[in-house]
């Protein structure tokens, strides 16, 4: 019997709690009613869809604009790269000329052309009296360095160059008969599995 106490209670406690719900019979409901105004005029959603369109467009046709500047300015770095390049080799062919132009060999060979000889006692002279001091005597035309005839050592940067005053003749053709330029002609090996091994013993 206890059971069904139990659920007598419970069956108390729903009814009391369904009593204290407000009731439909109309004092809390809600009631519909016309409206006095209408309701002002939604924007319509169009206008919001048309300026984010054309802010996309916006924002495209910017990127697209940046990268022709971007590939633009890239052309025009690789063409001033280019110019650069040619640029570089130039001057550093005009420091070869300059360099064969100011070696001893070509200055040697153009004072000897001139008709300087190279003095083989030093003279000097005095400012404060104007004597000159040492042998005194005047250079002869016999020279132990012959400039025209024998180059010591074959200069690259002088071949082909001509005299002051001879232009057909140039350093190059007087250099001794005796004097060997070696050239290695032997190329490297080729490297098809690293770098080759010397052989040791």
């Amino acid at each position: 019997m206890s059971a069904n106490a139990a659920e007598a209670d419970l069956l108390g406690e729903d009814l009391l709690a369904l009593s204290a719900l407000p009731s439909r019979d109309g004092a809390g409901e809600r009631r519909l009613r016309a409206v006095e105004q209408t309701l002002p005029a939604r924007r319509p959603r169009l206008m919001y869809g048309l300026v984010a369109v054309a802010g996309a467009l916006a924002i495209a046709g910017a990127q697209i604009g940046m990268s022709i500047l971007t590939t633009q300015s890239s052309y025009e770095l690789k063409t001033l790269t280019s110019q650069q390049r040619s640029v570089d080799w130039q001057k550093q062919m005009l420091e070869d000329d300059v360099a064969g132009l100011s070696s001893p060999q070509y200055l040697a060979a153009n004072a000897a052309a001139l008709g300087m000889v190279t003095g083989q006692a030093p003279n000097y002279l005095r400012l404060s009296d104007g004597e000159v001091v040492g042998t005194g005597k005047a250079a002869v035309s016999t020279s132990s360095v012959q400039a025209l005839k024998k180059a010591g050592v074959a200069n690259a940067l002088v071949s082909g160059l001509p005299l002051v005053t001879d232009p057909d003749s140039s350093l190059s053709a007087g250099v001794a008969a005796d004097a060997t330029i070696v050239v290695d002609t032997a190329t490297p090996p080729a490297i098809a599995d690293g770098l080759p091994t010397p052989t040791t013993h």
